[in-house]
């Protein structure tokens, strides 16, 4: 090895404010807020582990100036992870929205993870390094992002499109 300081760093599911619109957290709070369904693959049945983009941006400085060449380390929540269902219904709830009829269930994706989660206890005890936002706070912050930038955001592209 040519002896290049470099951290590697693996982070869980990142969302928050300035999230790509077309992610399940964005997409469900702008959805609601135009009035469309959420599409819900395999029922929302898989699970995912949510970490806030804030919380990444600390970890990952943290990482950089304390972490050592060469180690890993992963970026998670303390949450357990939670269905996607569950993501869509806690938001509904903060919205005032009926679950039940702002969602479309449809097949599962081929392919599609059950769950994953990362443990981040290395960072925790080397890097000195907790998350602050727990997926309540962090929903309600990206919630008060959509709603700030509503204007530009309701006219932008809320659909995944593949860059080749």
């Amino acid at each position: 090895m040519n002896k290049f300081p470099v951290v590697f760093t693996r982070s869980s599911n990142v969302y928050g404010p300035y999230q790509q619109l077309y992610r399940i957290i964005p997409k469900t709070i702008i959805n609601l807020r135009l009035g469309k369904k959420i599409i819900l693959h395999g029922g929302g049945k898989s699970k995912r582990s949510f970490i806030h983009a804030s919380d990444v941006a600390d970890f990952t400085y943290k990482a950089m100036t304390i972490g050592k060449s060469g180690d890993i380390y992963h970026c998670s929540s303390e949450d357990k992870p939670i269905s996607i269902k569950k993501i869509v219904k806690l938001i509904c709830n903060k919205l005032n929205k009926n679950y039940s009829s702002s969602v479309i269930d449809i097949d599962e994706n081929f392919g599609q993870d059950q769950c994953y989660f990362l443990n981040s206890n290395k960072a925790k005890k080397i890097l000195s390094w907790v998350p602050k936002y727990t997926l309540d706070s962090g929903i309600n912050s990206t919630i008060n992002w959509v709603d700030s930038n509503w204007t530009i955001l309701k006219k932008k592209n809320h659909e995944y499109k593949h860059q080749k």
